[in-house]
């Protein structure tokens, strides 16, 4: 499953705005229209968005 995947599944089950959570996970309110759009995540921003979204499950 792809990054942007991830993040998608999570904003339906969240009911978190996009430009939200590109804020509280990399301070980029602008990422998941980005990732849409064709956006390319290096190594470590994948490891930054997937940390939030691990903090995320384990905070529920």
């Amino acid at each position: 499953m792809s990054v942007l995947q991830k993040i998608d599944r999570y904003l339906r089950a969240s009911a978190m705005p996009p430009t939200t959570f590109g804020r509280l996970a990399v301070r980029d309110p602008r990422l998941v229209r980005d990732l849409r759009g064709g956006r390319e995540p290096g190594p470590r921003m994948v490891r930054r968005i997937e940390a939030f979204l691990a903090d995320q499950r384990v905070s529920r």
